[in-house]
């Protein structure tokens, strides 16, 4: 019998319940009795749609009440300092600990600057980053994954504990103060991962999953030397190890991993294919090799007949010893594809989700084992039926879209003159004061706002209606930046429910969903729009809205976009072409809007693309490709304006030194970034390149509630004056203000404008 097992289940809830309770503790509408209710609700629903689906194996511990890599951190005890306080043995202590590092604030204890978030790999989801200083000692704080296993045993699943392994929790950490060896800290911190195994064991568990995705990266030697001794270390015979590597191939470590002292290891053949021939003949004799078969990252129903075929090899030599899962865990699809009403059935017989996606690792491992059941002929038929009706549908292939994306020529994709031109152009025409100040677009989307969003949409507001309403919301928001004394304007969106998915409603090529929710981080969910065909424009997207804003001021108002490679990213792309070819078309869409909105007026525009780095393949040799087709695709977006438009983008949570050669060619006028978090740090990759256009660099974190106190602002800009010429540097919060409410936000960009104004007093 095959084996088929999940590697990681969506934690949010179907209908974002998690999302919902969580929120409701933080504004003290629920007790935390209350939401650990909710919790273990959601988890036993979560394994029971596991099972149901089929599944021999539901995982555990991949629960989290913010993010999985905190839950480790609270784990080993690795809480910085400013967080620590009387936590040991204290349920809610601890509860509390963990939301004040991810967010700086929670019910109870003090607030303090949270810790820095950043990408998931090349994902779209974030983790709270773990702090390391030299001398650093763990010990076992947190027991959720022993309890949870526990939890799931009890309700009579079989329940396969998931951890992120010691050696990716290390490198996935940040050094704080003196610089030192991370991997001095290995050993403590594999003691305690030893600590957990064991009580693994005592609960009964026979199997536990360790992720080691970074063995996707091109790692230092000293590090895949590392996993030898650690895995060593972690043998048991009480109870058995899968370790588990996605987002790619091993490649260079492929024996090594082969080699170690584990009874598993799982595979992503999704993403590398390439690789089940040679872990076939590089598998010791006793090991079971788990195949990642179905995409664990989009959203396409599977061809099983093809997977099937693919898996032939592994089948014959492994028998037993053959497991089936998706390739990486199900956190980055939504949960349940039945209860969605708003897709068309031909659009929707295309798709599946967590659940569904369950039914198909089941369906393949029941297959393999030789059952031929009706439901497995079923599902295996019904694969079958719906690859043959998207490759024969006429809604995805469009001639003329086609045509003009093979026109593209590297004259499109050139501005009219070199920077330094654009920038005396662009202070003449603006006029703005040294240091000028804007935010990054987006303002609070008030209870109000999303109530008129949501009559409108249910066809309760007719169309005048909704747009006077959203002319208000948009009035207002421009009042209150006047009255804030900000430079730069922009609208507020508050027409926009989605950066991505309003402009993705606007596009041929695009299907949306009611429920497809995704986690972004913490309790913020983001719901992907399915790009299934050819894009193209059929009409303005935010003109008139940028037209009407600019009517209600004198001051310089942002026209706003969301960039080609972001809306690729933050999207479930076609697997039928290549990403490069849908941001070409998506590019081309959006340079008509571009040059629509410099001819209606609008003299900054902003093209934000805060996904362009998380796009960035794992492997350094891949690097190019993916850049060069990104950064030309930013190039044609952009150009086709005048040399007196000033082009904006912006990025957030991103490492910047290996690529600001790319960053530089993207050619934007400006660029604002993230840096609160990361205390200015980022900037040293543009002062040691020289970057010659200007920066934004992110004076305050909007993801945390705290309000930034004035002196810890202006102290943050004058470091950055230290790298960047001041004639060169905007003043701005690091991310958009959607999740925020306004009077944080009035006191806080108060406080930004002050700090602005006495800044120029001194320069």
């Amino acid at each position: 019998m095959a084996t088929s097992h999940c590697v990681g289940f969506p934690r949010i809830g179907k209908f974002r319940e998690l999302k919902k309770a969580t929120e409701a503790y933080w504004r003290g509408d629920l007790d935390q009795s209350a939401l650990m209710a909710e919790g273990k609700r959601l988890r036993s629903m979560h394994w029971r749609m596991q099972q149901d689906a089929g599944i021999d194996w539901v995982a555990t511990g991949d629960f989290a009440w913010y993010d999985q890599m905190l839950n480790h951190s609270m784990m080993l005890g690795a809480i910085p300092h400013r967080f620590e306080g009387n936590i040991e043995g204290q349920a809610d202590n601890l509860l509390d600990t963990q939301f004040r590092m991810a967010r700086g604030r929670a019910p109870s204890g003090q607030a303090a600057a949270a810790c820095e978030m950043t990408k998931w790999f090349d994902t779209n989801y974030h983790y709270i980053v773990p702090e390391l200083h030299q001398g650093q000692t763990f010990r076992l704080t947190s027991r959720a994954v022993i309890e949870q296993t526990i939890e799931a045993q009890e309700q009579g699943f079989n329940a396969k504990p998931v951890l992120i392994g010691p050696l990716t929790w290390l490198w996935l950490g940040k050094v704080k103060g003196e610089p030192f060896d991370r991997l001095e800290l290995l050993d403590e911190l594999v003691t305690v991962y030893g600590q957990v195994l064991a009580e693994l064991a005592e609960t009964g568990a026979q199997w536990v999953q360790i992720d080691e995705p970074i063995l996707a990266l091109d790692l230092p030697q000293p590090w895949l030397q590392a996993f030898e001794s650690v895995y060593n270390k972690l043998q048991t015979p009480a109870i058995k190890i899968m370790l588990a590597t996605y987002f790619g191939g091993l490649q260079d470590a492929t024996t090594t991993v082969a080699n170690l002292p584990v009874e598993g290891l799982h595979i992503d053949l999704v993403r590398a294919p390439e690789q089940l021939l040679s872990e076939l003949d590089r598998l010791p004799a006793y090991k079971t090799l788990s195949v990642g078969v179905i995409d664990g990252r989009n959203i396409w129903r599977s061809d099983l007949s093809a997977i099937l075929e693919q898996l032939k090899p592994a089948r014959e030599k492994l028998g037993e010893r053959l497991w089936v899962s998706s390739s990486c865990s199900l956190l980055h699809v939504p949960v349940d594809l039945d209860s969605e009403e708003r897709l068309d059935e031909e659009t929707k017989s295309w798709l599946a989700f967590a659940v569904q996606k369950c039914e198909e690792i089941a369906a393949l491992g029941k297959a393999l084992s030789g059952d031929n059941s009706d439901k497995t002929r079923a599902l295996v038929a019904l694969s079958d039926t719906v690859a043959c009706s998207r490759r024969a549908s006429r809604r995805i292939h469009r001639e003329e879209v086609q045509q003009k994306t093979d026109a593209i020529t590297p004259e499109l994709m050139q501005r009219h003159s070199p920077f330094a031109q654009r920038y005396s152009l662009q202070r003449e025409k603006l006029k703005l004061p040294l240091f000028p100040t804007t935010t990054i677009g987006s303002f609070p989307q008030t209870k109000e706002i999303r109530r008129q969003r949501s009559l409108y949409r249910k066809q309760q507001l007719d169309r005048q209606e909704y747009l006077e309403s959203m002319q208000q919301e948009i009035q207002a928001t421009i009042k209150r930046q006047e009255a804030l004394g900000l430079d730069v304007l922009v609208h507020g969106e508050a027409e926009r429910n989605d950066m991505v998915e309003y402009f993705g409603e606007q596009l041929d090529g695009f299907a949306f969903t009611e429920y497809g929710w995704v986690q972004s981080y913490g309790s913020r969910c983001v719901k992907p729009p399915i790009i299934y065909g050819d894009i193209s424009r059929p009409a303005p997207m935010t003109v008139d809205w940028s037209v009407f804003a600019q009517q209600q001021t004198s001051k310089v108002m942002k026209g706003m976009l969301t960039g080609p490679v972001t809306i690729l990213r933050w999207s479930f792309p076609r697997d039928d072409v290549s990403q490069k070819t849908s941001c070409e078309q998506l590019a081309l869409a959006l340079r008509e809007e571009v040059t629509d909105l410099e001819q209606a007026g609008i003299g900054v525009i902003q093209i934000d693309e805060p996904a362009i780095r998380e796009g960035l393949p794992l492997r350094k040799a891949d690097w190019p490709e993916y850049l060069d087709w990104a950064v030309n695709c930013f190039r044609l977006t952009a150009g086709g304006v005048q040399d007196d438009t000033q082009i904006h983008t912006h990025m957030c949570y991103s490492e910047f030194n290996d690529i600001i050669e790319y960053i530089a060619a993207m050619d934007a006028d400006v660029i604002t970034i993230e840096t609160s978090r990361s205390d200015m740090q980022l900037l040293d990759a543009f002062e040691e390149f020289e970057y010659p256009n200007e920066i934004g660099p992110g004076v305050y974190d909007i993801h945390s509630p705290n309000v930034p106190e004035r002196e810890w602002m202006k102290q943050l800009i004058k470091k950055a004056a230290e790298k960047i010429p001041p004639e060169r540097l905007w003043v701005n919060p690091d991310c958009g203000l959607k999740t925020r409410d306004w009077p944080e936000v009035e006191e806080a960009l108060t406080n930004m404008v002050q700090v602005a104004r006495e800044l120029r007093a001194e320069y």
